[in-house]
């Protein structure tokens, strides 16, 4: 909301909060007026509990949620016990497709609703795991969607960071899928630095920061997006046994190298947290931050109103954006957006060093996404069965066992699914 105000022209916004968490919902209520409060803004906050209240008219709809951390718990904890080693489990593999399946109905009644109260808003999705649940809502919908993170952004910043170069200076070309999209150009002020990149990150100390996709970089040339600990589980290399969790997993000094159960690990120690932020907030005597994140909505949401035009990667359907990727998957491309919409850019194939990695993980999430979309759970199983990091640990039958297991697990989350064994 900070970013969205920044905007003069969404100054006099109405804002809608929703939340299905009463004192949650209280606390974004206070910060959201604290904001319009120094910021000396004309704009109107609303807070309910209700959906469809929340959505009547809205022009944009963000959606930022999850599960009970109860049950995501599991999607880390119940490969673990088969001996697939997580370190988030929220975007592919077992614990990314179990997050998928019991998200996905709540987000299919978000986006009815839209379809039914207002029907020409755009949705700007924050939710994880990003191409599955846009991939299932844009086969689903007629809705604008498109899916946000801030990895290609954050991680451009990282190797200007390198460099000693201002971001101003800094133009590049990304694509991919979410969390594996790839630098297919980056240059300062027009000259290609990779040549640079590559000898930079053999110094200990960058090399240090992110080992994973350092480590990736140098084998296939191109540097890609995310963490180190979210790319570590996207493949066969890094997490297959302890030893090379141990060396290039768990001392990297970026701030997620990849340690095992980092999310579930994080959560149990800080998901309380939030109400001794939020008691924190209201006696704090020090002026709001007002100054706007390099996040990518506010701008949006700007140009769709009406503002100046705006480029960002964003998650789409493939219409041929990228060649080289299956049709209709769930890519992530360079988009300019203005008042007629968004316009995503082609990209034609990318580069074959990091086609058949990028290839099989879109075609593993289109299998998951037909599999919930069909109640079917045996495609689920095959999704499973081809992910690097399972296969690399599991037989075929290991893999049927934990996914029954994870299937038992979220059965009251799994409407959509009729018998759940595989």
């Amino acid at each position: 909301m900070r970013d969205v105000l920044s905007f003069p022209r969404l100054r006099h916004a109405t804002i809608v909060l929703h939340d299905i968490d009463e004192a949650r919902l209280a606390h974004a209520h206070f910060g959201v007026e604290r904001i319009i409060a120094a910021g000396k803004y004309s704009a109107q906050v609303i807070a309910t509990t209700n959906l469809e209240h929340a959505i009547t008219g809205a022009d944009i709809v963000i959606t930022t949620i999850s599960g009970s951390f109860d049950q995501w718990r599991h999607d880390i904890e119940i490969p673990a016990k088969y001996g697939v080693d997580l370190n988030i489990g929220d975007t592919r593999g077992p614990g990314g497709i179990f997050r998928f399946l019991r998200l996905y109905p709540a987000m299919q009644k978000i986006v009815r609703t839209i379809e039914r109260v207002a029907p020409t808003a755009t949705l700007l999705n924050y939710t994880n795991p990003m191409a599955m649940l846009c991939g299932a809502l844009s086969r689903t919908s007629t809705v604008p969607i498109v899916g946000l993170c801030h990895s290609v952004q954050g991680t451009a910043e990282m190797l200007a960071r390198w460099l000693g170069a201002p971001m101003s200076e800094i133009s590049y070309t990304c694509a991919g899928i979410n969390h594996m999209s790839w630098y297919l150009s980056y240059t300062w002020n027009g000259i290609n630095v990779t040549p640079i990149l590559r000898q930079l990150v053999k110094n200990p100390v960058i090399y240090q920061e992110e080992i994973v996709r350092n480590e990736l970089f140098m084998a296939f040339g191109y540097y890609t997006t995310e963490s180190s600990g979210h790319h570590s589980e996207y493949n066969w290399w890094f997490r297959k046994r302890p030893e090379l969790i141990a060396q290039y997993c768990t001392p990297g000094t970026g701030w997620n190298p990849g340690a095992s159960y980092a999310a579930l690990n994080w959560y149990q120690a800080h998901m309380n947290d939030w109400a001794t932020e939020a008691e924190r907030e209201r006696t704090n005597p020090e002026p709001v931050d007002l100054h706007p994140s390099n996040e990518y909505a506010a701008a949006i949401i700007n140009a769709l109103t009406g503002g100046d035009v705006f480029k960002f990667n964003g998650n789409v359907p493939n219409r041929g954006y990228i060649t080289n990727l299956p049709i209709g998957a769930c890519v992530e491309v360079p988009i300019y957006v203005d008042s007629h919409g968004l316009h995503p850019l082609p990209i034609g194939d990318l580069p074959a060093s990091v086609t058949m990695l990028t290839n099989l993980s879109s075609q593993i999430e289109e299998m998951a996404i037909t599999g919930c979309l069909n109640g079917d759970p045996n495609l689920i199983y095959q999704a499973i069965c081809h992910d690097p990091l399972t296969a690399a640990r599991l037989s075929l039958g290991e893999i049927r066992a934990m996914v029954n297991e994870m299937f038992a697990q979220s059965q009251p989350y799994l409407p959509h699914f009729g018998a759940h064994q595989v």
